[in-house]
């Protein structure tokens, strides 16, 4: 398999179970798996960046991103495949040239257009039946760990 020259991620459904958590006093919570980190290791240590694009705009993703140092964040994205071709005209690579993991259906134009494909297990069937790789891992398991790993042939 071709080394990408970007990663692109959804968060939830991907890195989370896909669950939105709230206590009394209004505050959100997601959980994270400790495994996806070792997926972006593995990314920046082959000199590949890697970047978020999620639907949702929470301060939760922001700060896991600048946790793990990820090059690129789009929160509150609508349109993930105009999010992506514009980051690519900015980079000078093609889509073709990209890997994106996601797990519903407004994720399924930017994985028709990616390079690899790839979804958890937990994804809706749409996504399952067009992905080149589904994962072993549900999402929040450690799902885009897993699909580094395939993609680079390495376990970290």
């Amino acid at each position: 398999m071709k080394i990408p020259k970007l990663v692109l991620t959804d968060i939830d459904g991907v890195w989370t179970d896909g669950g939105m958590y709230y206590d009394q006093t209004g505050n959100e919570w997601q959980k994270f798996h400790t495994y996806d980190t070792a997926g972006v290791l593995i990314c920046h240590r082959n000199d590949v960046p890697v970047g978020i694009i999620s639907g949702e705009d929470t301060e939760i993703v922001q700060r896991r991103a600048e946790k793990l140092k990820i090059d690129y964040l789009f929160l509150g994205v609508e349109d993930k495949l105009a999010t992506a071709e514009k980051l690519c005209r900015k980079l000078h690579i093609q889509l073709e040239e990209i890997a994106y993991i996601g797990d519903d259906v407004n994720d399924l134009e930017l994985l028709k257009a990616a390079g690899i494909s790839g979804a958890p297990s937990s994804a809706v069937r749409q996504v399952l039946e067009m992905v080149d790789i589904t994962t072993e891992k549900k999402g929040g398991e450690g799902a885009f760990r897993e699909f580094i790993e395939k993609i680079f042939g390495t376990e970290f």
